[in-house]
């Protein structure tokens, strides 16, 4: 499988910050849907956009909590979202396309992690449904307004996708669940929809990419107990993390929304403000199944037929 998953030298990582990817950039005249940009990481992606100039809709499953989170922040827009209500989707593309903008980027950063066996919509796994069918069904409503703005897609996916491949037999857990597998599952179809999008995108002008924004503790842990991360080496005994702080989280997801350094490029998983590589086993980059062209076209068809939404139909 030939793949463009290759370091570019962009001079940016690991500590690299929102703020620092973006210096030098304007943003004026851009708009940017950012899903759950009121809380962690999404929080600090829609601060740095705002502060070099973009617009940003915030669309949220708790708008009251978003307007309290987001007070002082100028340039944001708050509206109602809840990506595992399909209604919900549709109302809040609906209400978006009547207003005639255009989207410039689109970053997909809600999600929910690890969660207690959940179903959502006709019984739909939660993690599935939250994290990627609903962005799918979003994406796709929005079509209108994203080829308009020619924008740029991201999709928040993580090293979670190493834990799953698409379990294509029972994608939504029916026959036994398991809260880090179904995250997982969910964490490879973020980087699948990325890598189908970029193809039937790209000719119009509108690029894809998915990445890891590194460990950052957030309230995407709401589900896990204290001995949990200090068993995982997330937080020591006094519960101080050991990751990133949270600008420095969103700094990937800006970068892959606003870099000149990735013009013509899409398609691809990023992770320390830069291309990741292809690999195995327990070294950095992306599983080759998460960006395997043909398992994106089955899942981009599998998503369409559950969804009932295919802007290329």
């Amino acid at each position: 499988m030939s793949t463009a998953q290759h370091k570019i030298g962009s001079g940016f990582g690991h500590d690299s910050t929102a703020d620092d990817v973006l210096a030098g950039l304007d943003l004026t005249g851009k708009l940017a849907v950012v899903t759950g940009g009121y809380s962690g990481l999404g929080l600090e992606t829609t601060r740095a956009l705002t502060r070099a100039g973009a617009q940003v809709v915030v669309p949220a499953r708790r708008p009251e909590a978003a307007a309290e989170a987001l007070a002082g922040v100028a340039g944001v827009e708050i509206d109602r979202l809840d990506l595992g209500d399909l209604d919900s989707v549709q109302a809040f593309a609906d209400r978006f396309l009547a207003s005639g903008r255009t989207i410039h980027l689109q970053i997909n950063n809600a999600a929910i992690m690890a969660c207690p066996e959940t179903r959502v919509g006709p019984g739909w796994e939660a993690q599935f449904a939250t994290n990627h069918l609903g962005h799918f069904a979003l994406v796709n409503r929005l079509w209108p307004a994203i080829v308009d703005g020619g924008a740029r897609v991201v999709s928040v996916s993580s090293t979670g996708h190493r834990r799953s491949d698409i379990r294509w037999d029972d994608p939504q857990f029916t026959l036994a669940y398991e809260k880090w597998a179904a995250y997982g599952q969910a964490k490879t179809a973020n980087v699948l929809f990325a890598v189908q999008l970029d193809a039937l995108g790209k000719d119009a002008g509108v690029r894809a990419f998915a990445l890891h924004p590194g460990g950052i503790l957030t309230p995407l842990q709401r589900h896990l107990e204290r001995d949990e991360m200090v068993g995982y080496g997330w937080i020591d005994a006094d519960g101080n993390p050991g990751f990133k702080t949270p600008a420095q989280g969103a700094a990937t997801q800006v970068w892959a929304a606003t870099s000149p350094q990735l013009e013509g490029q899409g398609g691809v998983f990023c992770e320390d403000c830069e291309i990741a590589e292809v690999s195995t086993g327990d070294a950095p980059g992306v599983r080759p199944y998460a960006i395997d062209p043909t398992s994106a076209r089955r899942l981009w068809e599998l998503s369409a037929d559950l969804t009932g939404v295919n802007a290329f139909a």
